[in-house]
């Protein structure tokens, strides 16, 4: 039996119906009070849905946010709230949604998406590679930090957004692929998920340079958030946090994949765990690699063969000359022959590296990136080290 299938943006008058797929898919109930203020945050102009002979079958949400790559600020989409009922499942629905987000996004000049998947392998069919982990770190009590005393003090605040935002604007700007968070996103994300004490830390200069915000809560204390932009920030909170000893039995935290708090410890036998988190993908090549910052001084020019199943705006060559100041032109190769070195690989491939999660030797190595070995040293020149990280959740 054949069904129309419609894909559009959800208005408002089905938001419950949204909200109802997103409970059952997701298997959390929502309060009336709850569901009331996720209806209040939705816009018809980020929801899409996928309708069946005029009833919502599937959905998901096209959030329009920023995240910062080497240091420079880029539109991104970040997808969330896929759900499908049940019956509709298998038929194909997400694909749709997700082939009109590309076209969706790219309108709106968003060159980078996110994504947190569901399963991994199904969304790399469709572009998307990950691009961050983070570390879970699991503390007793007794085996916290000793840290003596600092120069620097700590002050409890309440929901001070522009204090708080100009501390990790700071922080998060070290990091590819973290978010640039505004106040509604500090409001609506972070403080109405999640209960417990901010406390910021104040150095010697009396500058706030970094910032915990925590729950003790059954003899457990959660870190949400623990950003320091120095060492000394960072030793102040750590013996800030360690004085709940007599409260607690053990302490859980979230750190960057590159964290060492291990090696400051006496006893760096604590549990952790590493967490394959979120993945990225280029929405459009070409204006991504001219907006990305590549390294400055040298200049550098190669042909760019990517493959990509899902946009044929990216699934060509590109010709890609790239100047002393890092800046990068990219032109569509028009089947000209030109004596430029040729890198081939997917849109899978291109967004993990250009995040900086994979190295370009390393995926030379494993078969996702072909070129000669001498190309693959430019390619570790031309693409600046900085970790990922993604504090934030959508």
């Amino acid at each position: 039996m054949n069904r129309k299938v419609e894909i559009r943006n959800i208005p408002s008058e089905h938001f419950a119906e949204s909200l109802e797929l997103s409970e059952f898919a997701f298997q959390n109930v929502l309060t009336p009070g709850e569901r009331e203020r996720r209806k209040a945050n939705l816009h018809s102009d980020e929801l899409w849905g996928a309708y069946v002979d005029g009833r919502l079958a599937s959905k998901m949400t096209i959030l329009n946010l920023e995240t910062r790559i080497q240091g420079k600020t880029f539109a991104m989409g970040g997808i969330a709230g896929v759900a499908t009922w049940p019956e509709y499942r298998r038929g194909g629905l997400v694909a749709q949604l997700l082939a009109n987000a590309l076209r969706v996004m790219r309108d709106k000049g968003q060159t980078i998406s996110f994504l947190h998947p569901f399963q991994f392998a199904f969304y790399r069919k469709y572009g998307w590679e990950t691009y961050t982990d983070y570390k879970i770190y699991e503390i007793p009590s007794g085996l916290l930090p000793k840290v003596g005393p600092q120069p620097g003090h700590i002050l409890r605040i309440g929901q001070d957004f522009p204090l708080l935002g100009s501390i990790y604007e700071k922080y998060a700007s070290r990091y590819n692929g973290a978010l640039v968070r505004d106040e509604s996103w500090w409001r609506e994300r972070i403080f109405a998920n999640k209960q417990g004490t901010v406390a910021v830390y104040y150095d010697t200069e009396g500058r706030p340079a970094g910032y915990v915000f925590y729950q003790v809560k059954e003899r457990v204390l959660r870190v949400h958030e623990f950003v320091s932009l120095h060492h000394e920030a960072r030793m102040g909170m750590w013996r800030f946090l360690a004085d709940h000893d007599s409260m607690i039995d053990k302490l859980i935290v979230n750190a960057p994949s590159d964290d060492r708090l291990p090696f400051l410890l006496d006893n760096p036998r604590v549990k952790q765990e590493l967490v394959p988190y979120f993945m990225a993908r280029i929405v459009d090549a070409a204006s991504f690699l001219e907006k990305y910052p590549f390294a400055s001084g040298t200049e550098s020019t190669l042909l760019l063969d990517v493959s990509d199943a899902h946009a044929e705006w990216n699934n060509r060559m590109f010709e890609v000359k790239i100047d002393e100041s890092g800046t990068a032109r990219v032109a569509d190769d028009s089947g000209t022959t030109v004596d430029w070195p040729l890198v081939q690989c997917d849109i899978q491939t291109l967004s993990t590296m250009l995040m900086g999660y994979q190295r370009p030797g390393f995926l030379r190595e494993i078969g996702r990136l072909h070129c000669k070995p001498e190309l693959v040293e430019r390619l570790e020149r031309l693409i600046p080290v900085r970790q990922t990280y993604l504090p934030d959740f959508f």
